[in-house]
């Protein structure tokens, strides 16, 4: 496959976010892309369903991409995701050596949207500067403005 444009791959997690709302969870998706543009992994958080803390979707999918994959093979890959990585999932992104991370909408959007809710008590730490106090220079695009308003319309009415 030919890789696409980031904006291709965000609306692919948006429609795994809306998913996870369906099926009882937070509405967060996230995607593992080669660099041939192939879809590897999606996934959606799972916290709720089944129970895990740690169940956002990105920390999930680089807990399984890890599994799956060398770190060699991973630094290649990009990570899409609909929102900004809390700081939980980019530590995830860290350890399990993803080279790059694109996401939709930031987490201080994701704050204005959440506000004090309960289910997701949101850091107001960019990625970025999470990324910078480590060793490696993974890229972190975003946010992508054409896809940001889509990404924050499918979590309209979750938090209230």
């Amino acid at each position: 496959m030919e890789y696409q444009k980031h904006e291709y791959y965000l609306r692919r997690c948006i429609e795994v976010s809306k998913n996870a709302r369906k099926n009882g969870n937070t509405p967060f998706g996230a995607i593992l892309v080669d660099e041939q543009g192939n879809i590897l992994l999606e996934q959606e958080n799972v916290e709720i369903t089944e129970g895990i803390c740690t169940g956002h979707a990105e920390t999930t999918l680089a807990a399984k991409a890890s599994h799956l994959y060398s770190k060699d093979f991973l630094w290649k890959c990009t990570l899409y995701t609909t929102a900004e990585p809390c700081s939980m999932c980019t530590g995830a992104i860290y350890w399990a050596n993803i080279g790059r991370v694109v996401f939709g909408m930031t987490e201080r959007k994701l704050l204005e949207l959440t506000g004090s809710n309960e289910k997701n008590p949101t850091f107001d730490m960019p990625c970025r500067k999470i990324l910078a106090a480590g060793q490696k220079k993974i890229e972190v695009i975003g946010p992508i403005s054409d896809v940001e308003e889509e990404a924050a319309k499918v979590h309209e009415g979750y938090w209230d």
